[in-house]
């Protein structure tokens, strides 16, 4: 069996590729037993992902925070591409959509109940480098590294006990971290080393009609968030609860939040996390053990996106949604304006990602992802328009 095992990862360490080619928000629950084995060194091979085992060694006691199998070397990240990749003929999309620095590594569709108070679901169809375009899955969350090599999985359907590190390629799971608190999302660092994990106490998700009746609708239920490291499976769990809510205003301007689901999110370089408000700024900074951080940037921690909102090279900044949307230079100056409901992210130096309205957009949610000029005179569709709610595909961008 273990040379059987040594033969199928050499074969499959072997296969790895690493594309040549910047333009710069489960499976069905099923619980396994768990094989207790002592990593050995991992072997690095470049743009390989390699498992190494030691045959015979003791079997090492569990950590009640996460459970650790294998030992994962992180493939190196690839050049980026720059090219476009568009497909304006399917809906959702069939094929890889990029431009520049970002890709649509995933998207969901949102399964919704009936009523106020109701649970919904994300069903989640991930890039599949073997097709160049996207398969459904039945995970509970899914978030793709930098450089679309591995993705971040939770079991499901609701909140995950178990998060598995995934190779892109060949669909296997690397590495299995069970978490003694469940989580209901999670995000790659932007170095693709580590993996942040909110947890919940509950399932945050819930339709939030007229007034908001229901009493669990607006009950806090976040406990806090692990940071897990892709390549050991260390887990270190964090308390951390909700924001509170504030329905009538604070009247000292504290920031709050009356959302159930309140994931944390990263800095632009890593070494902050983020919490979201339904305030002004948008985003409240943490250290990595949670205690209160300055913001890095004040522009920065007023956007609601994930993305940095300065281009790659520092000059020119995002300002937001709004039909149309500028943008600014360092002192605030308009350089340009587009034709867009939402800026997403910088495909480049000149060109932005964001979504933008059909014809003379007539209607707001009648939209597809484009890609345009500063000056937005060149405009280039990425997806199929969507018109409404119903159906509607959303998109995850990940850095190329």
């Amino acid at each position: 069996m273990t040379d059987l095992l040594r033969e199928t990862l050499g074969e499959w360490a072997g296969e790895a590729r690493v594309p040549h080619d910047l333009a710069a928000r489960a499976l069905k629950k099923r619980r396994r037993p768990m094989i207790w084995i002592v990593p050995a060194v991992a072997v690095a091979a470049a743009a390989a992902v390699a498992l190494v085992i030691v045959p015979g060694a003791e079997r090492a006691a569990p950590d009640p925070a996460a459970t650790v199998s294998v030992e994962v070397t992180l493939p190196p990240r690839p050049e980026p591409e720059s090219d476009i990749k568009a497909d304006v003929d399917n809906n959702p999309p069939a094929t890889l959509i990029a431009a520049g620095q970002y890709a649509v590594s995933a998207y969901y569709t949102i399964n919704a109940g009936p009523s106020n108070g109701d649970p919904f679901h994300r069903t989640w169809s991930l890039y599949d480098p073997r097709t160049g375009g996207y398969e459904r899955t039945d995970w509970a969350w899914v978030d793709v590294a930098p450089g679309l090599h591995l993705a971040a999985v939770l079991e499901g359907p609701d909140l995950g006990t178990r998060l598995g590190i995934m190779d892109m390629k060949t669909r296997q799971i690397l590495r299995w971290v069970d978490l003694q608190n469940p989580a209901g999302s999670v995000a790659w660092s932007p170095d693709g080393t580590k993996v942040l994990a909110t947890t919940y106490s509950d399932y945050p998700d819930m339709v939030q009609g007229e007034g908001r009746q229901h009493p669990d609708v607006s009950k806090p239920v976040r406990t806090g968030y692990y940071i897990v490291d892709a390549a050991t499976g260390q887990a270190d769990h964090h308390a951390l609860p909700s924001m509170p809510d504030n329905q009538v205003g604070d009247p000292e301007g504290k920031p709050f939040n009356g959302n159930r689901r309140q994931d944390l999110g990263w800095s632009v370089d890593g070494t902050l996390l983020w919490q979201p408000t339904s305030t002004q700024p948008a985003k409240v900074y943490l250290t990595a053990d949670g205690q209160p951080a300055e913001a890095p940037d004040k522009a920065q921690a007023d956007s609601y996106r994930d993305e940095p909102i300065w281009s790659p090279d520092g000059t020119k900044r995002l300002t937001g949604d709004g039909l149309p949307t500028p943008v600014v230079d360092r002192d605030g100056k308009e350089l340009g304006r587009q034709k867009l409901l939402q800026q997403w992210a910088w495909a480049d130096n000149d060109n932005i990602i964001g979504l933008g309205c059909y014809g003379e957009c007539e209607n707001e949610f009648h939209s597809s992802i484009v890609v345009t000029s500063v000056d937005g005179t060149q405009v280039t569709q990425l997806s199929t328009y969507q018109k409404g709610d119903d159906g509607r595909w959303n998109p995850v961008l990940t850095r190329r």
